[in-house]
């Protein structure tokens, strides 16, 4: 670690056109940039799980000021984001890794405080892309509100089977010992959903 590390991390040896595409010379997309970035040289390198986060005080938990919060923070990632999936595949990398962005719930469809949204863990949205995944594709639905999930409803523990195949995994077979009981990531409850890979249901 402290003979590679160093190199690994040194994004000043990064062009500037790459630079530009994950928009490291914005202030409003540098600072996700700099850790997309670092997530494509880490990729490069073998680490295999990386896990990015754009959060802490940054109000994507809008309990008020939903319109303005959010438009400030998809500006602050969503360039970034397109940087590492069109980097990733321009260096054949995109197959082989596994995206996934999500978060820890929706945004309910009334609003709280006149202009804020509260949290929905019944009806939320996630995507995914490279590693195996059939693009192009939306699974499930909510309702004509977007409250509840309606249609093609995946469990959190439905998604860990998911991926857990993605990466040649069974997840029936991973049990890890707990409080002297053996434990499933899924808590026993998952099913693999097969369309994410093969678009097919």
């Amino acid at each position: 670690m402290q003979a590679e590390a160093p190199e690994a991390i040194d994004l000043e040896s990064e062009p500037e056109h790459i630079k530009d595409l994950y928009g490291l010379n914005d202030k409003e997309t540098q600072v996700y940039g700099r850790q997309c970035l670092m997530a494509r040289r880490l990729v490069e390198r073998g680490v295999r799980f990386i896990q990015l986060y754009h959060g802490a005080g940054s109000k994507w938990d809008s309990h008020s000021k939903m319109e303005t919060n959010h438009t400030r923070l998809c500006n602050n990632v969503d360039v970034p984001i397109v940087g590492l999936i069109q980097d990733l595949k321009q260096r054949g990398l995109l197959e082989e890794t596994l995206i996934i962005w999500g978060g820890e719930f929706g945004r309910t469809p009334m609003s709280e405080k006149g202009d804020g949204r509260d949290h929905n863990p019944t009806g939320f949205t996630m995507w995914m892309a490279g590693g195996g995944v059939k693009g192009g594709q939306t699974i499930g639905a909510t309702d004509e509100l977007g409250l509840y999930a309606v249609e093609d409803k995946l469990h959190v523990h439905d998604i860990h089977a998911t991926v857990m195949g993605m990466l040649g995994l069974d997840h029936t077979e991973v049990v890890y010992m707990n409080k002297g009981r053996p434990e499933r990531v899924d808590l026993n409850e998952g099913k693999s959903h097969k369309g994410i890979i093969s678009g097919l249901k």
